[in-house]
């Protein structure tokens, strides 16, 4: 816990769900903790305030994520683009905002939250699976070029108990997804503790990837 008390930490996508359930477990333990959302200049303003107010940045977790899943043949291609934008360009964003700081500091973490769908494809899933698989390799990517003072981590978490998965459009889908949630999803707070951990680690200790998901869950 001291690993984590005063470290100044920006999280995005924490208006509820994963987002909300981390903010409030960091803070809880002492943290600095700003949120914001993912647009690119919103990425820049939100690292921006974080160093006028702290004078530093410690951690970037990039969390903010949308799954509007269907199946191919429905050409949801607004959707798909959604998910490029929000899952995939927003961690990209995230690094381009942070990593400049975090090489001037001499020091940072980057957290960014994939899924268990970056690590196997199903049905309906391929273009949020497409970004989380693309998360997994650019955050390795990072971690490989990012030298001894950078942490990188991430997060992947299986079915979590949120709000997530009533924006599914088609009604087939959606409702086997929310079956399947209030049957044996996990809670937010699961996944707060997995970031936290990795957070409160030692400097010289990197926790790549985390994979939490239900018990239940094949």
């Amino acid at each position: 816990m001291q690993e984590i008390e005063n470290k100044v930490i920006a999280i995005t996508g924490a208006g509820g769900g994963i987002g909300a359930a981390t903010a409030l477990l960091l803070a809880e333990r002492g943290a600095k903790v700003v949120l914001d959302v993912t647009r690119q200049q919103d990425m820049a303003d939100l690292v921006t305030l974080a160093r006028e107010c702290y004078g530093k940045l410690d951690v970037l977790v990039s969390n903010a994520g949308v799954g509007p899943i269907s199946p191919l043949d429905d050409l949801r291609v607004t959707e798909w683009e959604l998910m490029i934008d929000v899952n995939l360009k927003g961690v990209l964003y995230g690094i381009a905002a942070a990593l400049p700081v975090f090489r001037e500091q001499g020091f940072g973490q980057f957290v960014n939250t994939a899924s268990t769908a970056a690590y196997t494809t199903v049905p309906n899933q391929a273009v949020y699976s497409g970004t989380k698989y693309a998360v997994r390799a650019i955050s390795e990517g990072l971690r490989k070029e990012a030298g001894e003072n950078l942490r990188v981590t991430i997060v992947s978490p299986g079915f979590v108990r949120t709000s997530f998965v009533e924006a599914v459009d088609n009604p087939e889908v959606r409702a086997q997804l929310i079956e399947a949630r209030d049957k044996f999803a996990v809670e937010p707070e699961a996944i707060a503790r997995a970031i936290a951990f990795a957070i409160e680690q030692p400097d010289d200790v990197d926790v790549n990837e985390l994979i939490v998901r239900p018990t239940a869950q094949a």
